[in-house]
């Protein structure tokens, strides 16, 4: 089911989409299917229609969308993929259908346990592929984006975020860990940011979705329509092309926005603060050294929480930061195939999800047995399966090993300078004279100089990070100028935000510098 024009292209389910003249509206005589194909000019859609579920995503849905995804990129007809939810739903993808999953595998049964894993598998292959697909990929989260619906957005080159937009990942409240990749991209935001969402589960809404970096682009849904007609008309799939569309319909940006938003200012600065540490003692004592409401609602809800999820994502989250985008996705596996053999996943799902009324998880072990939790016991999560001296395997049993549909992978998001904001540690590489990969250039002196520079550097595409996991791939900082600023909404408020918070302006002999403050 391959080809190299769009021949091979299944004809499209009838559905409407968020960019129709129909507004979203479609007869009761549609087939109720999962998700829905349809093409529009040179875009092909896929619609997530499980809107009773709020597109919880299980296994029929992954196994939909990866072969049409793998037609669609070898068709010269497509030109962008975009994925969305239909319109009659209040969820992009609310995350994986673990519910499912955990009753299934509650039996105790290998076999059943075995198919649980297998979703996890063919879950991330999915994930891996829209993080390196060569067509671009475009996922509109116009809804509740958790779990499984991040790993359905949060790698692609263009993430777009509505009004709409919930987003959290929030598996420490169910006795797991943030998978789906969170291990690759939640180290890559600014500085604790990503630490301080993946061990909570703090949720964020509509524009602070773009501002936390999970998001390139803002854009109003009632904007989506005509994005949509505009994305229909392209004759290219350059990524560069779509990036400059997609800005044509964003919505404006404020400097007081971005100073005051929930996770910016001062609780951003008390997040690096109290969230940099490598325990989760370590953080829960820095916390208690605050004496804001924040730091104490962080403890409250850290508390309430798995202690072994807190302290595999903690020890996951590290190991992320220093490893490649599909080595991310193999260590997760590991992770997944070892907290199913463990009581904490099991009864977070069955105390949240599954019991009527809902009730509060009852965690093994407990904090008071927090002790028990020692580093060789997290190390076990973390371990390969050994390799398998059983029956032979058929098509439905899970992979020892991952083995994804292409051998791409990189160590930072090639698209994220294009697409996206620079984040704080790009700015600092700029002050500190670093923003040149490979040499240095002259410290910036005033805080409008590092502004300058982003308008006329930031905005390019670095493809040389992409490489084959069969050959040696260096460990190397995305390329952060090149692209001439290209009017990044949002670009100018980013960085002065993020320079009023970490940097100030001396002047020593009568020269000046901008200095980053020290941590």
């Amino acid at each position: 089911m391959s080809s190299t024009n769009g021949s091979a292209e299944t004809s499209a389910q009838k559905a409407t989409p968020p960019g129709s003249p129909d507004g979203g509206a479609h007869s009761a005589s549609t087939t109720k299917v999962e998700v829905r194909h349809q093409k529009m000019q040179s875009v092909r859609l896929f619609l997530l229609n499980r809107v009773k579920a709020l597109n919880a995503l299980n296994m029929s849905m992954v196994q939909n969308m990866t072969p049409q995804l793998q037609v669609w990129e070898e068709s010269n007809l497509c030109k962008v993929v975009v994925l969305t939810n239909t319109e009659d739903s209040r969820a992009f993808c609310a995350g994986g259908d673990v519910k499912g999953l955990v009753i299934q595998a509650s039996s105790g049964k290998p076999e059943d346990i075995a198919k649980s894993l297998k979703f996890f598998e063919e879950e991330y292959k999915l994930n891996h592929l829209i993080g390196t697909l060569r067509k671009p990929f475009i996922s509109i989260m116009n809804g509740i984006t958790m779990g499984g619906g991040v790993g359905l957005s949060v790698h692609a080159p263009f993430r777009v975020a509505t009004e709409k937009t919930l987003f959290a990942m929030p598996e420490t409240a169910i006795g797991l860990f943030p998978d789906v990749g969170g291990s690759f991209f939640l180290p890559r935001m600014d500085g604790e940011l990503g630490t301080y969402l993946g061990l909570t589960g703090a949720k964020l809404k509509g524009e602070e979705v773009f501002m936390a970096g999970i998001a390139t682009h803002y854009i109003p849904s009632e904007r989506l329509p005509a994005l949509m007609s505009r994305l229909a008309e392209l004759e290219t799939d350059e990524l560069e092309v779509v990036n400059s569309v997609l800005e044509e319909f964003v919505g404006d940006s404020e400097l007081t926005k971005w100073q005051n938003w929930s996770l910016g200012g001062e609780i951003g600065t008390l997040i690096d603060r109290c969230f940099k540490y490598n325990t989760i003692e370590e953080i829960i004592a820095a916390l208690e050294k605050e004496s804001s409401d924040f730091a104490k609602k962080a403890i409250s809800v850290i508390k309430s929480l798995s202690p072994t999820s807190l302290k595999v994502t903690l020890e996951q989250l590290r190991r992320g930061r220093k490893q490649n985008f599909a080595d991310c996705f193999q260590m997760e596996y590991n992770m997944v195939r070892e907290f199913l053999s463990t009581p904490d996943f099991y009864e977070g799902v069955k105390a949240k999800l599954i019991d009527k009324p809902p009730r509060d998880p009852q965690w093994k072990p407990s904090w008071d047995e927090m002790s028990v939790l020692t580093p060789s016991v997290i190390d076990t999560y973390f371990m390969p399966a050994p390799k398998a001296h059983d029956a032979p395997k058929n098509s439905n049993s899970p992979a020892r090993q991952l083995a994804f549909l292409n051998v791409l992978t990189y160590w930072d998001y090639p698209h994220r300078p294009m697409s996206g904001l620079p984040t704080i540690q790009d700015i600092k590489r700029v002050v500190e004279g670093k923003g040149r990969r490979g040499t240095t250039t002259a410290a910036q002196e005033t805080k409008e100089d590092v502004v300058l520079w982003f308008e006329q550097n930031w905005g390019g595409y670095d493809s040389s990070v992409i490489g084959s996991k069969d050959l040696y791939l260096p460990n190397t900082h995305v390329t952060i100028e090149g692209g001439f600023g290209r009017g990044k909404v949002g670009l100018r408020e980013k960085v002065l935000s993020v320079l009023d918070r970490y940097t100030e302006e001396r002047t020593t002999g009568g020269s000046r510098a901008l200095k980053w403050k020290p941590a």
